[in-house]
């Protein structure tokens, strides 16, 4: 299948402000893309990319004093398959894994696995290894924490998300990362799309989507505790250790979000690819 995604981000600057924007699809789904999202900003400003020590694209402008609009839309190829899913994953045991994926058992900015480990073992140990006990941790934090944008909090961490049982998708993925880092499960932030194909109306608001992918039989595997059940049309944009990594923008000075639109649906064969400018 067919998906038209991107996105337009309004901002009110009341000075010139250095800004990091994380917001194209990652470059695993490039060959993916039939038309590139490309990053375009009103008014018109330079803008230099690079990619982070994950891999991640990222693009830095100076934005102007005033209202500073950022905008991506792309059309992508789809295999149109859900998640993919595996309940026979096994874990590995930590002295077998990879290098690079270690830094993914550690503790992090909003992942606090020191400080979680008794309650992990005490609530999970029961779970057979593997993929089962991952989904428990997914059907724990599901369970758990209350979803709300009215919960909405920059710096809540897995700790806080555990003890107040509120929050939004990034709290829920914090939570189940910092779990599943306690039972030696590695576990990776990911943001991105994630669209509302095969589900009942009416749907919410379209937003960025957070995630986690988690390291079981040589390779990563999406878990999505705040939905924990079937999906497709998912698109990532970035990956890290948690969102202190990823964040979709990052300013460096004040600044007011006055528009926030995000849109990822099904493209037909001969409707238009275009969406209306404002």
């Amino acid at each position: 299948m067919r998906m038209r995604l991107g996105c337009r981000l309004t901002f009110q600057l009341p000075a010139p402000t250095p800004m990091i924007l994380m917001l194209n699809v990652h470059y695993s789904r490039a060959s993916d893309l039939e038309k590139p999202d490309l990053l375009v900003t009103d008014p018109s400003v330079a803008i230099e990319a690079y990619r982070d020590d994950f891999g991640n694209w990222c693009n830095r402008v100076n934005a102007p004093v005033g209202r500073f609009v950022v905008s991506t839309e792309g059309l992508i190829r789809d295999t149109g398959l859900s998640d993919p899913v595996d309940g026979a994953a096994e874990q590995h045991p930590v002295e077998q894994l990879p290098g690079d994926v270690l830094t993914y058992l550690l503790p992090s900015r909003y992942c606090e696995s020191d400080v979680l480990s008794d309650f992990a073992w005490e609530h999970f140990s029961e779970f057979p290894l593997g993929w089962q006990r991952a989904q428990a941790v997914c059907d724990f934090v599901h369970k758990h924490v209350r979803f709300g944008y009215e919960h909405s909090r920059a710096t809540r961490t897995a700790v806080e998300t555990l003890n107040e049982g509120i929050g939004v998708c990034r709290d829920y993925t914090h939570l189940a990362i910092a779990l599943c880092r306690c039972l030696n499960i590695p576990a990776r932030y990911s943001t991105g799309y994630v669209s509302d194909i095969g589900q009942q109306p009416p749907y919410a608001p379209m937003d960025f989507a957070a995630w986690m992918e988690v390291y079981l039989g040589g390779k990563w595997w999406v878990f999505d505790p705040r939905n924990n059940d079937t999906r497709f049309g998912r698109v990532l944009i970035a990956r890290g250790r948690d969102a202190a990594d990823v964040p979709l923008t990052h300013s460096f000075g004040r600044h007011e979000l006055s528009g926030f639109e995000v849109w990822i649906d099904k493209v037909e064969e001969k409707a238009e690819l275009s969406r209306g400018q404002n």
